[in-house]
C-alpha cells in the first residue's frame, strides 16, 4: 500500500506497509475504578502544541481523577506501520493513537483488524458527537481543514479572493501563488477552482482536475512541501495566495502577518482516538476517551489553539472571538468539503503517480 493522506504538516502522512499477520478483536471491557486504578496508558499524539494542550486539558486531569497515568508520545507521521507491528507482535509501545479516518480505513479494511471497535456508541457523552466525526474504530476528537489564505496587504484597496475559483483567476486576482506539491487536497482544489460544486467533487474527475491544474501551473511560484514552509512564506510575504492547513495560516497571523483565511470550500477531515487491537489496557483507554470527549473539557483546548472540537456543545464554553476561528464552527464546517477517505484509499496510488509525473512535465 502506498502513502495515504500525506497532509496537515506531519500529521497526515500514512506510512507504507502491507497488512499481514493476525490480530483478534477484543470485546469492549467493562471499566471500573478498582480495575483501572494504577494502570498506565500510552497515547500517540501529534506533539508540539497538541501534547502541551492535551497534557493540561486531558492527561493530567484524567490521572488525577482516576489514578491512571497517561503518557503522550509524539509521532511525526500517522504511524500505521508501527501500529501493525505492535499488534502483530503483541508488543504494545502504545495503547491508543490519535489518527485520521484514512488511517483507520487502512488499518481495518483487510481481514486483519489492527484497531479495536470501541463499542461506546451508546455512551451518553460519545453519543452526542455527530456521526460524521465517528467511526466504529475511532471516536472523533479533532477536525483539521485546508483553506485558502492570502496576504491582505497585497489586496489592500482591491477586490480580495473568496474562493478557489478566485485563486485560479490570475487575471482578476494577481499575486505570487504557491500550491502544495502533493495530489491530496490539490486535486480537490483544482476541481473547485474549475467550478465543480463541493457535493460533486467525488469521485474526482481527474481529466478535469489536471486540465484545471494546467491552467494554474505557469503561475505557481513555489511548490510547497511542509507546513513550516507555508508559515514562513506567509509571514515573510514571499507568496500572496496559498492553499494551506489552517493551523499554519493562523500561526502566521499570530506572528503578526497580515493574513486572511477563507473558510468557504475548506477541505476537512477528522482525527480520532483509536485503540490498538489487543492492548491489555483497552478498558482504561475507553475511560480516557469518554473523559476527553466531555464538551466542556474539550472546549478547554481553545485556550491553547483554535481546536476543531467535535462536540457541538463545546461551543457553549468557547469565547466567540475564538469560536469563529475553529474548523468546526458551524459557519466554517457547513460550507466545507469533507474528505472522502474511501476514494483516496482506493485511488491514491494511481492519482499520486499521475500527479507526480504531471509536476515534472
Amino acid at each position: 500500500m502506498t502513502d495515504l493522506f500525506a497532509g496537515r504538516a506531519s500529521r497526515r502522512t500514512i506510512l507504507k506497509g502491507a497488512a499481514a499477520g493476525a490480530a483478534g478483536l477484543m470485546m469492549p471491557a467493562v471499566w471500573s475504578p478498582s480495575r483501572a486504578a494504577g494502570k498506565r496508558i500510552v497515547v500517540r499524539d501529534d506533539g508540539g502544541i497538541y501534547t502541551k494542550a492535551y497534557g493540561a486539558v486531558f492527561y493530567k486531569p484524567f490521572t488525577e481523577k482516576t489514578g491512571i497515568e497517561v503518557v503522550g508520545v509524539q509521532a511525526n507521521a500517522e504511524p500505521t506501520a508501527q501500529i501493525r507491528s505492535m499488534v502483530e507482535t503483541k508488543n504494545y509501545t502504545w495503547d491508543m493513537a490519535k489518527i485520521s479516518k484514512p488511517a483507520i480505513l487502512l488499518l481495518t479494511s483487510g481481514n486483519t483488524k489492527y484497531l479495536e471497535k470501541h463499542g461506546m456508541e451508546a455512551d451518553p457523552v460519545i453519543a452526542s458527537i455527530p456521526q460524521r466525526y465517528m467511526s466504529p474504530y475511532g471516536v472523533g476528537t479533532n477536525v483539521y481543514t485546508t483553506v485558502l489564505a492570502y496576504r491582505t496587504d497585497t489586496f489592500k484597496g482591491k477586490k480580495a479572493p473568496t474562493s478557489w475559483a478566485d485563486f485560479w483567476n490570475v487575471k482578476d486576482f494577481p499575486g505570487r501563488r504557491s500550491v502544495r506539491k502533493h495530489a491530496f487536497d490539490t486535486i480537490e482544489e483544482a476541481l473547485m477552482g474549475a467550478g465543480v460544486p463541493t457535493d460533486k467533487v467525488y469521485p474526482c474527475d481527474l481529466d478535469k482536475a489536471f486540465a484545471s491544474l494546467d491552467k494554474i501551473k505557469p503561475n505557481v511560484a513555489v511548490w510547497w512541501t511542509s507546513g513550516a514552509q507555508v508559515e514562513q512564506m506567509l509571514t515573510s510575504g514571499e507568496v500572496d495566495l496559498i492553499p494551506t492547513w489552517v493551523s499554519r495560516a493562523q500561526a502566521a497571523q499570530a506572528n503578526g502577518a497580515p493574513v486572511e483565511i477563507i473558510w468557504d470550500q475548506g477541505i476537512w477531515g477528522g482525527d480520532h482516538w483509536s485503540i490498538l487491537a489487543g492492548t491489555p489496557n483497552a478498558d482504561a483507554c475507553r475511560e480516557f476517551i469518554k473523559f476527553a470527549s466531555d464538551p466542556k473539557r474539550m472546549a478547554g483546548l481553545t485556550e491553547f489553539f483554535p481546536a476543531g472540537v467535535t462536540q457541538p456543545a463545546a461551543f457553549d464554553y468557547i469565547k466567540p472571538e475564538i469560536a469563529k476561528n475553529c474548523p468546526t464552527f458551524p459557519a466554517n464546517i457547513q460550507s466545507g468539503l469533507p474528505i472522502d477517505a474511501g476514494y483516496w484509499l482506493q485511488n491514491q496510488a494511481a492519482v499520486i503517480e499521475r500527479f507526480n509525473t504531471w509536476v515534472l512535465s
